[in-house]
């Protein structure tokens, strides 16, 4: 008991400092870093995302058991959950909420019989890059030329707590077209802004022009 007194003597700012820090990011906001390029060109693989674990419950340190709703997820809400069908962490955009009805046709959506619109940004031999107005919310996609097996979906119709989520890398992304709609209680939390860009194929050299920037 002595030794444990001493060391907490000793070191009690430092403790208290890190018991906030594993409570803060346990309950209020925690970074999540992304492997894939499953939501390119939105995020891209190395990117640090500040995730708002508030921005939906208010939940109980350290574990996932909410005292109170906050709000509810909007269609172009970028969320981080924990998902049990991928047996993964994943980053996706959520397109339907429940409710909605939702399909996909040659990768345009169609949410509730009407047909989003799309801009083309980039265009070249393999894809191109398109900027969707997910109902009012504009941002941006990359879909293959060659097309892929997930390109079209039947309409579907979200049930109540549940949320139907895709990538932005429209042919290279397990999201809801594999795993299936995304339950409520599975939400860690709202995707924010790159914290910091870690360029993997570059020496894990920063990327300037990434540090702090606001995801749309």
């Amino acid at each position: 008991m002595k030794s444990l007194y001493k060391i907490w003597r000793n070191n009690r700012s430092l403790i208290v400092f890190i018991s906030l820090m594993c409570v803060f990011r346990s309950a209020v906001a925690d970074w999540y870093e992304v492997p894939t390029g499953s939501m390119k060109p939105t995020i891209v693989e190395g990117d640090r995302i500040l995730t708002d674990k508030m921005a939906y419950d208010l939940r109980v340190p350290f574990t996932k058991i909410s005292l109170a709703r906050i709000s509810e997820p909007s269609a172009g809400d970028i969320i981080v959950f924990d998902s049990v069908a991928a047996d993964n962490r994943l980053i996706k955009r959520v397109i339907g909420v429940p409710g909605d009805t939702v399909a996909l046709v040659n990768n345009e959506l169609i949410i509730n019989g009407k047909k989003l619109s799309y801009d083309t940004s980039t265009d070249n031999t393999t894809n191109q890059i398109r900027i969707e107005n997910l109902n009012g919310i504009k941002h941006l996609v990359k879909v293959d030329k060659q097309g892929s097996t997930i390109q079209s979906f039947a309409p579907i119709t979200i049930a109540e707590d549940m949320y139907l989520a895709m990538g932005d890398n429209r042919d290279n992304s397990a999201d809801s077209r594999m795993i299936g709609l995304v339950p409520r209680k599975e939400l860690l939390g709202k995707a924010q802004r790159v914290i910091v860009s870690l360029n993997y194929d570059n020496y894990y050299i920063p990327r300037k022009e990434r540090i702090l920037k606001v995801l749309e």
